[in-house]
């Protein structure tokens, strides 16, 4: 009798033979070709891609495609040597990805940003176009112009202090680089350095009015030496001034203004406001930092018709040490 097991056998492998190759095995599915991306950077708080030396910056990138797990390096040099290197996640963002660097760098100078991703199995090597920024120095001086400047006399006239003409340290941002000084205790000087934009950064310098009740007013700080106009409880222009010696101080206590004299009188005082006997507010030619006066409340020359206007008969006038 035939062996009915081999004959079967026999037959499967004749049956295989008769069979194409696809039919036995499964063609390979080839691994999908990595993403191929771009990278785009950009940044926030730049003025003119320039930020001021201790400032917060944030540099922000795009990637065209995005695929979970991938990394790019980002790198920030100075004057060719590296300063920062960090290797950021990609999240995803609509359609593509981004990664977000925050920054805050001293020094100065011109910074490069490039930002790459290396290949992978998943995304394709790729690199952003170099980017360019300037750092520029916490520092200003009469005669100077740039971000320093820009930033200085924006920070002031939010306070309050009068500035001159935007982008150019004149005579005028100096002495509200001085008033703000003196408002902050520092050594009474016009040059704004790197403590002065420190403290400007952190908020200092606001004027504390003590009579806010009195309206539309003025308030003479003798202890500070400042000369502050306030509307609505707070102070709109803060001026540098120079108030009584002390043979001659200042007369203390809460006034109004009863009589005005525009130009110049015989003892030299420019744009007079009085505000009790012979006390006034009047522009000055020689304006110490210190208190020189024969008691009246000196201002610069250059300051005194503004300030002559905006001062009414009537307006009150507060003097007081802090």
């Amino acid at each position: 009798m035939p062996n009915l097991r081999l004959i079967f056998c026999s037959s499967v492998a004749a049956l295989a033979l008769m069979l194409p190759s696809t039919a036995l095995a499964q063609d390979a599915v080839p691994a999908p070709a990595p993403l191929k991306t771009t990278i785009r950077l950009s940044f926030t708080n730049l003025v003119n891609r320039a930020v001021l030396s201790g400032n917060p910056w944030t540099i922000k990138g795009s990637v065209s495609g995005y695929v979970p797990g991938q990394t790019v390096k980002l790198t920030v040099l100075l004057a060719g040597r590296t300063i920062v290197s960090r290797t950021l996640a990609i999240s995803a963002a609509g359609s593509g990805g981004s990664f977000v660097l925050p920054l805050t760098l001293g020094g100065a100078g011109r910074l490069t940003i490039r930002a790459s991703h290396a290949a992978t199995a998943e995304m394709a090597a790729t690199e952003a176009a170099p980017m360019h920024v300037t750092i520029a120095k916490a520092y200003a001086q009469a005669g100077w112009r740039g971000l320093a400047v820009t930033y200085l006399q924006s920070h002031l006239a939010a306070l309050g202090y009068v500035v001159g003409q935007r982008g150019y340290f004149d005579s005028r941002t100096g002495r509200a680089v001085l008033a703000f000084r003196k408002v902050t205790g520092m050594a009474r000087t016009y040059v704004a350095n790197g403590e002065v934009f420190r403290r400007l950064a952190h908020g200092w310098g606001r004027f504390n009015v003590r009579y806010k009740s009195h309206g539309r007013h003025v308030e003479g700080d003798l202890t500070h030496q400042v000369l502050a106009l306030i509307d609505n409880g707070r102070a709109v222009r803060i001026y540098p001034l120079s108030s009584g010696k002390p043979s001659t101080p200042t007369i203390l206590g809460n006034f109004r203004v009863y009589m005005k004299e525009p130009g110049t009188n015989g003892h030299g005082m420019i744009y007079s406001s009085y505000f009790i006997r012979g006390y006034a507010i009047h522009g000055y030619v020689d304006v110490p930092v210190y208190a020189a006066s024969h008691g009246c409340l000196r201002i610069p020359p250059p300051d005194a018709i503004s300030v002559y206007n905006w001062v009414h008969l009537g307006t009150r006038v507060d003097t007081y040490y802090r």
